[in-house]
């Protein structure tokens, strides 16, 4: 599988990166725990989550399911992610699309 295959995105804000995963996209969430950078590949298509987590050589066993609440709809809906940090962190920033930038009008 080629990286151009499959493509992750960081939004600048929380909701757009939950709408684009829960509508299946691949949204990198960043954050920091205990003062380290960490992420999450979040999405609600398994299948792009596994094939994302091959890329970046995570066995298919770390994937995690967490159902995610939608903001539209506020209803529940079955999303997965993976943890990542250090290497796996800096390998998915570097091969994330553009930062969708903050649009006040969407």
């Amino acid at each position: 599988m080629r990286s151009t295959d499959v493509v992750w995105r960081e939004f600048a804000l929380w909701r757009a990166g939950v709408v684009h995963a829960l509508d299946g996209g691949l949204w990198l969430h960043r954050f920091a725990l205990q003062g380290e950078s960490w992420a999450h590949l979040v999405s609600a298509d398994r299948g792009a989550l596994l094939a994302a987590g091959a890329l970046l050589e995570m066995p298919p066993t770390w994937l995690q399911f967490r159902p995610l609440r939608d903001p539209r709809s506020r209803e529940r809906v079955d999303a997965w992610h993976w943890d990542l940090r250090r290497d796996r962190l800096a390998r998915a920033v570097a091969m994330a699309a553009p930062k969708v930038p903050y649009d006040p009008h969407s």
